[in-house]
């Protein structure tokens, strides 16, 4: 999903006054003061912030793989699929994954996700199940989109939580993938969303504030905006693509930009050393810049009215493409290679015995399944869906 700009070599910026700083009595013998070596030693020594141990972030690593391995374990494809023998990697038991046609992720089904708290949107709004815009930020639709994921939280989150600690970094995970499941549910109504790609997009955004809010502190600060600004950009240019959730990523973005100006402010930087340097106590007013209080406030305000406004508007079932012809464009752009629009799928079937005989309307192909007494409806629409694909 991205990568840290920071890492290419932006770092703060320590300048010691020169001089002698040691306080000397007008009469008698000098203060001598400290050897160079130990005044040395102390600003080699001195770390303007404090550096925090990353637990959290590899926590939610390992909490997003047990849930992908209890979903695996729930879906049980051999035993919930109708035709069983197209399980892909059958020799992993009940953790065999859908057939590719159906999941080419490597994963559970729709169905199974659906059970373990995707989002839906029909059920937020109707069945006022609103616990699955967080829920969803924990599932994932198979083994390469939970490796993906996964593999840029610990490159993003790594570095951002050893910089601000697990409570500012915890929060701005959770807030923005709320956040852009919000988004997601005002404008995709149909089908189910899964994935932490708007929590992940919610810490480059946050990533972006702090260098603005920041600046002054920064050296290389140019070449780290740029970097980053190109990171952001190639990753929601991603997402124009089919089946790629891109309005979780913008909201999921949007609102880790303005966290970022609430949680990720620091004091400016004589602030903090004064009393390892020879700043007298006057020269520093306040701990922040007048510009960061400002966008501290604006940030705010905007984020707090913004997830109130989104979350009156879904659970009244607003369907924002309604009031926007064009804001779809920015989750899928069709092309001529491929189309935008969700299709229904519809079959035809009739059942003979314990053998069902299914046909796809759209496309003319048929299969004939074998039947057990446990087959539900949804495993027959499963079916059809594979039939179609």
């Amino acid at each position: 999903m991205g990568r840290d700009p920071s890492s290419g070599g932006v770092e703060v910026k320590v300048i010691p006054r020169r001089g002698d700083n040691s306080v000397r009595p007008t009469g008698g013998t000098p203060t001598p003061s400290p050897p160079p070596s130990a005044s040395a030693s102390r600003r080699r020594d001195f770390r303007p912030f404090k550096r925090w141990f990353p637990w959290l972030v590899p926590s939610f690593v390992v909490a997003n793989t047990i849930m992908f391995v209890i979903t695996m374990y729930v879906n049980n494809c051999p035993k919930h699929s109708v035709g069983s023998s197209s399980c892909f990697a059958r020799f992993l038991g009940r953790f065999s994954f859908q057939p590719l046609k159906e999941n080419p992720l490597f994963g559970p089904s729709s169905s199974t996700l659906d059970k373990m708290g995707a989002l839906e949107v029909d059920k937020v709004v109707h069945k006022h199940q609103a616990w699955r815009l967080i829920s969803c930020i924990w599932l994932h639709a198979g083994v390469i989109h939970v490796l993906a994921n996964m593999l840029s939280l610990l490159f993003i989150g790594i570095r951002l939580e050893q910089e601000f600690g697990f409570v500012r970094i915890g929060l701005l995970y959770l807030i923005s993938g709320f956040g852009g499941s919000l988004l997601s549910s005002l404008f995709i109504q149909s089908g189910i969303s899964v994935g932490a790609s708007g929590a992940l997009f919610g810490l480059l955004g946050g990533m972006l504030s702090e260098l603005l809010t920041n600046w002054t502190i920064y050296a290389n600060k140019v070449a780290a905006l740029l970097t980053l600004i190109v990171i952001i950009i190639i990753n929601l240019a991603v997402g124009i693509l089919p089946h790629v959730d891109n309005f979780a990523h913008i909201g999921g973005f949007i609102s880790g930009f303005l966290l970022g100006f609430v949680f990720l402010i620091r004091p400016q930087f004589k602030w903090v050393s004064r009393s390892h340097s020879a700043y007298p106590a006057s020269a520093v007013k306040s701990k922040h810049k007048p510009y960061q209080y400002v966008l501290w406030i604006i940030s705010f305000i905007l984020l707090t009215a913004g997830l109130i406004t989104g979350l009156v508007l879904l659970l009244r079932g607003v369907n924002m493409n309604e009031h926007c012809s064009w804001c779809h464009y920015l989750s899928c752009v069709p092309t001529s290679k491929w189309s935008c629009k969700s299709q229904e799928v519809y079959c035809e079937s009739t059942q003979i015995g314990n053998q069902l005989n299914m046909t796809c309307l759209s496309n003319g192909r048929s299969h004939t399944y074998p039947l057990s007494t446990s087959s539900s409806s949804s495993q027959v629409q499963q079916l059809c869906s594979q039939l179609c694909s």
